[in-house]
């Protein structure tokens, strides 16, 4: 197997929804449509500089849609496409393992950080 020929395609699926952000927002629009404001209040922690950044990326990778509607103020919302839908469909197993796992997960994450090695 060469680098540029590798069996798992996860170096192609990371490029597309690789990042702390991107998988998020796609689990917040896997219903249907959201507006900006409503995406930036789901997806919590996220800066409105980085959600338009990743909104853009995803966009330019034919995940998602953005439909501008044109009207005064302005209205704008984001779906995601057919294409889009199968990245989401793959998140979702990696969704249910965090959420079976959260405890587990996060007793781990908080003895080893090293915030807590310095408090100890």
């Amino acid at each position: 197997m060469s680098m540029a020929d590798p069996e798992c395609g996860l170096d192609v699926a990371l490029a597309v929804m690789g990042g702390k952000w991107k998988p998020l927002i796609l689990y917040h629009l896997q219903h249907g449509p959201r507006r900006f404001g409503d995406l930036k209040r789901s997806v919590a922690g996220i800066s409105e500089k980085v959600l338009i950044q990743q909104l853009r990326d995803l966009q330019a990778a034919g995940v998602l849609v953005r439909h501008d509607y044109k009207e005064v103020p302005p209205r704008v919302d984001y779906n995601v496409t057919p294409f889009g839908m199968t990245l989401v469909q793959a998140l979702m197993p990696l969704c249910h393992w965090g959420t079976q796992n959260r405890s587990e997960v996060t007793d781990f994450i908080g003895m080893n950080s090293p915030k807590a090695s310095a408090n100890a």
